[in-house]
């Protein structure tokens, strides 16, 4: 016998629907929000989607493309984390020795003076450092006092930008709280380490490896022309971050800079200018294990650096409203549940980082064990950027949705005709009927919008009708996709 689903649709099978190609989509996306600009790239298995809009710098109508350099924020920790895992690898440092031991002071938080501060401790934001209300001051005088100030000034009580909040109550190591500081620090570290100054060490032994033509030190950019300006919208476009009109800056005087010092100068922990490319590098890499690419860190290092380091489980962090729920070695892993969502049709852990600042949002990830990744860059959006569903901006969601869509598509996992389902009448003003077959009377069927994106999903088990008139569906076309787990099927709907 089979089960019948009134919906409130017309409905007639087509192929167009998945056939609308991911540029067209994200082009609708960058219109409902008035984005600025926008640099996307998509690896699936090889298989590589790009996709720039708009404008790098709004002023000279210079158009974004694949040689746009963006200022990509806290995206840019995942690369400052590489690095120190490189010199771990190299034997520099161990990941759970006393970072005193390379800084020439004891670094401790006062609560807990017993208590060592590690490296996977920075790496995984549980050293019990925040930034406090001394860390903007200090940030201040790194970029504007001679000579630059040691970050000890900061992080020691007696120093002249510490304020006691720089550090929490809890025990170093058990709790999570997302800072700046941490990668402060882990410039600073690296520098020690290595015996460079850290804009240089990353370019020669991770982004050069990784084939990245951008840099940490803005002076190492071949053309200045290719660098995105960000923006935020206040009655009109307003130039936040960038805005070099196509001169290079004067290089600062950096002669009486000691190495490992003060690394935040370089601002590992968000100062990286890349491609959108060059930003998806640092995924394959880490998602092949170094397979694609060769920085001679061994698979074991690749491995400890994506596993699991921290899990919320309540109350042992600040899981940033439900979009941090699970930290590994300067990478964060979503789509773990509803708050972090990335994808709701694939079911496997995204692994990377997401950032924001002066009006950029950024988000760079790949699913572990596959070559599939995606980064995508946004300079300004005119309607400012709102809170989702899940942790995620509204835009983000949308261009998550568009990008799964696009993956599911090239691995096949959403296919034609493999579910043979039938929807009466055809068209319709009012209603629809879908006929399942009875073997397959508990299939899913996920109601989506033109871009592809989910509205809701029902499942069909229990339920001999569902009226869809409470969501307030208007006229338009619409798609339902009827998923058994193992093979699905997608139907235009058209409703009138």
């Amino acid at each position: 016998m089979q089960k019948k689903i009134i919906l409130l649709f017309l409905l007639f099978q087509v192929s167009s629907f998945l056939s609308q190609d991911l540029e067209t989509t994200l082009q609708e996306i960058a219109d409902d929000f008035g984005v600025m600009g926008m640099s996307l790239y998509v690896n699936v298995n090889g298989t590589v989607s790009e996709t720039y809009i708009g404008h790098r710098d709004y002023t000279r109508n210079l158009p974004v493309n694949e040689n746009t350099q963006y200022r990509i924020a806290s995206v840019s920790k995942s690369f400052t984390a590489l690095g120190l895992i490189k010199l771990i690898n190299d034997g520099a440092i161990g990941l759970d020795d006393d970072i005193s031991e390379v800084l020439d002071y004891e670094l401790r938080n006062p609560n807990f003076l017993n208590i060592p501060i590690t490296c996977r401790m920075l790496l995984s934001h549980t050293s019990s450092l925040q930034d406090g209300s001394g860390y903007a001051p200090f940030l201040d005088a790194t970029y504007n006092q001679s000579p630059i100030p040691n970050i000890s000034e900061l992080l020691l009580a007696s120093g002249s930008n510490y304020t006691a909040n720089m550090w929490r109550q809890e025990i170093p190591g058990t709790y999570f709280t997302y800072s700046n500081i941490n990668y402060g620090l882990i410039g600073t570290l690296i520098e020690v380490l290595s015996g460079q100054r850290f804009d240089i060490f990353m370019r020669e032994q991770i982004l050069i490896p990784l084939e990245i033509d951008g840099s940490f030190n803005i002076q190492d950019l071949i053309d200045i022309n290719n660098v995105s300006v960000l923006y935020r919208y206040n009655n009109g476009w307003e130039a936040q971050w960038d805005n070099y009109q196509g001169i290079m800056p004067i290089a600062p005087n950096l002669n009486d800079y000691i190495l490992g010092t003060n690394g935040i100068y370089f601002a590992p922990q968000g100062g990286l200018r890349i491609t959108a490319r060059e930003m998806n590098s640092i995924a394959r890499a880490l998602a092949s294990d170094g397979a694609f690419y060769n920085l001679n860190i061994t698979e074991e290092n690749y491995q400890l650096m994506k596993a699991i380091a921290w899990d919320y489980n309540g109350s042992n962090g600040d899981n940033y409203g439900g979009l941090f729920n699970r930290w590994a070695l300067g990478l964060h892993h979503a789509n773990l549940s509803t708050s972090d969502t990335i994808c709701i049709a694939i079911s496997e852990i995204f692994i990377g980082h997401p950032g924001e600042a002066y009006g950029l949002i950024s988000d760079n990830y790949f699913i572990e064990g596959s070559d599939v990744s995606f980064s995508f860059l946004i300079n300004g959006v005119q309607q400012g950027y709102q809170v989702g569903t899940a942790a995620f901006y509204t835009i983000e969601e949308d261009i998550f949705e568009a990008i799964c869509m696009h993956i599911n598509q090239i691995l096949n996992q959403v296919t034609f005709n493999d579910i043979n389902f039938e929807i009466i009448p055809n068209p319709a003003k009012s209603y629809i009927t879908i006929t399942l077959p009875s073997e397959l009377s508990n299939s899913e069927i996920g109601l989506l919008d033109i871009k592809g994106k989910t509205i809701k999903n029902i499942r069909t088990e229990n339920k001999e009708s569902i009226d869809l008139m409470l969501l307030g569906i208007s006229k338009g076309v619409y798609f339902i996709q009827v998923n058994d787990g193992e093979k699905s099927s997608i139907k235009k709907l058209i409703v009138e």
